[in-house]
């Protein structure tokens, strides 16, 4: 490698810790403003003209979030719609409802893994914590379990939504990645999914067999259960609420964004639990069928150009919106300003994920037009690095040392899009999932989900790192491990 290539890549180290310096020190600068000032930083530095050096922020801001911000925003209001009307209580509750104590565990993943599809983690968890707290103190009541049933049914949510949330497609996360990388969508989808199986079986029921009888003391406050898993006219509980991007400084708060969609305790819908599940399942399936129609169908076919379309995530969330919006409407009998009101406070939590990838988009950008990514690719190919590590490993650190996942995949992301080349094909899904997974290893003290899990669960820190920490850190090396297993037929 040249010298040039050589101070290209200081200044990406550089670029780097002063993005971590910026999130976590004293100043703790928002990130979206933290990779603004990086992007500024790095492209001066790089040498890229100060007149070219706005527009390749501007475009590669406008262009990441015309790829995602309309999709995360439909995505959102659908995970709300869903939340707000009692379908996703259903959806649980029809999964659990007598069924035998060794069970559960399976079943309340299983629960987590159809309710995650639309929903960000910590929004998943709160409303999941209803049927949690509600079936473990039925199952504590019985004695029917060793160890905590808090945990023995926390775990099996917390890996699933984690999952989800990390490597699976409608999610901020991965979709930011899948486009970065110009992976194809239902390849991303199909092989994400392959993925996460395994991964959420051995990193929740599996891992909650063996840690519940080890944290025989977790229970969470008499109250927040009695709130949560009461009758139906106690009123609300005030939940803790995070954000994906808060730092350890923030801990769960009273209220917020998230708060009402499952803190009511058990509720009541008149939306049929298979309409429910269909609202999930709408957008994922359109996604596939347009991968079999590209797959199988002529360029010609009516149909096949149709399902391509219908298969757009912009559109396939629509069309999963637009369902959920009918059903809910129709089966709770909600007034139209109730609706409208709870959708726009919806797209309130995604405000600041959204600024993020837009930031994300500009860093990456930058590192493209300034030719740091020529010399990422040169000292890749001379390391002879493993390339879906080599994201896995970025993501993770950048993850553990901003407090951000998103920040980690979106860095990531940029980082890692010029090895790729023009994108497509399996390794570039893989590549996705791999950083998704690595995003969200190492869960900690600088990560909101961390806390909004102790304080929900009633856990010192101890415990909260043998259960969040391991469970999303076993998550995130087994689907690196199951990405580098696929790679294998790449």
């Amino acid at each position: 490698m040249t010298a040039h290539t050589w101070w290209l890549l200081l200044i990406l180290t550089v670029a780097i810790a002063a993005l971590i310096y910026l999130i976590n020190s004293r100043l703790r600068v928002h990130p979206f403003v933290a990779l603004i000032l990086v992007s500024v930083g790095t492209g001066i530095a790089a040498g890229e003209p100060l007149a070219k050096l706005a527009g390749s922020i501007e475009e590669g801001a406008g262009g990441t979030l015309g790829d995602v911000g309309v999709t995360l925003a439909l995505g959102a209001m659908l995970g709300r719609l869903l939340s707000d009307s009692g379908a996703t209580d259903a959806i649980a509750r029809s999964l659990v409802d007598r069924a035998e104590p060794r069970r559960l565990p399976w079943l309340v993943g299983a629960a987590a893994f159809v309710i995650g599809v639309p929903m960000f983690f910590e929004v998943g968890l709160i409303v999941l914590l209803p049927l949690i707290f509600s079936v473990a103190r039925r199952l504590e009541g019985q004695g029917a379990t060793k160890g905590s049933p808090y945990v023995l049914l926390g775990v099996p949510a917390i890996a699933s939504l984690s999952t989800l949330h990390g490597m699976l497609p409608p999610h901020p996360g991965p979709l930011t990645a899948m486009t970065g990388l110009h992976a194809d969508l239902g390849l991303t989808l199909g092989v994400g999914i392959v993925c996460a199986v395994p991964t959420v079986i051995l990193a929740g029921p599996v891992y909650a067999r063996w840690i519940a009888p080890r944290l025989m003391d977790v229970r969470p406050d008499a109250e927040l259960v009695a709130q949560f898993a009461g009758a139906e006219r106690e009123p609300a509980p005030a939940a803790p609420s995070t954000s994906s991007t808060s730092s350890a400084s923030s801990a769960p708060a009273a209220s917020g964004p998230g708060a009402r969609a499952g803190a009511a305790g058990p509720r009541r819908t008149g939306v049929p639990t298979g309409l429910a599940v269909a609202a999930v399942l709408v957008p994922v399936v359109l996604m596939l069928l347009r991968t079999l129609a590209e797959t199988v169908m002529d360029e010609s076919s009516g149909l096949g150009a149709a399902l391509v379309f219908a298969g757009e995530p912009l559109v396939a969330m629509l069309a999963g919106f637009l369902f959920a919006l009918g059903v809910t409407i129709a089966g709770s009998g909600r007034s139209g300003e109730e609706t409208r009101a709870s959708l726009t406070d919806s797209l309130k939590s995604i405000a600041a994920i959204l600024l993020i990838i837009g930031g994300g988009g500009a860093f990456k950008q930058v590192l493209q037009d300034s030719g740091i990514g020529d010399a990422i690719a040169s000292a890749a190919e001379g390391a002879h690095i493993n390339l879906i590590l080599l994201g896995w490993l970025i993501a993770l650190l950048l993850s553990l040392t901003t407090g951000s996942a998103t920040v980690g995949i979106v860095s990531a992301t940029g980082i890692v899009a010029p090895l790729i080349g023009d994108g497509g094909g399996l390794e570039a899904s893989l590549l996705v999932v791999a950083i998704g997974a690595g995003s969200i290893g190492l869960n900690y003290v600088n990560h909101a989900g961390f806390w909004l899990v102790k304080e929900s669960f009633g856990m010192d820190l101890s415990q909260a790192t043998k259960t969040q920490t391991a469970v999303q850190t076993l998550v995130s090396v087994f689907g690196l491990a199951m990405a580098l297993l696929l790679s294998v037929f790449a």
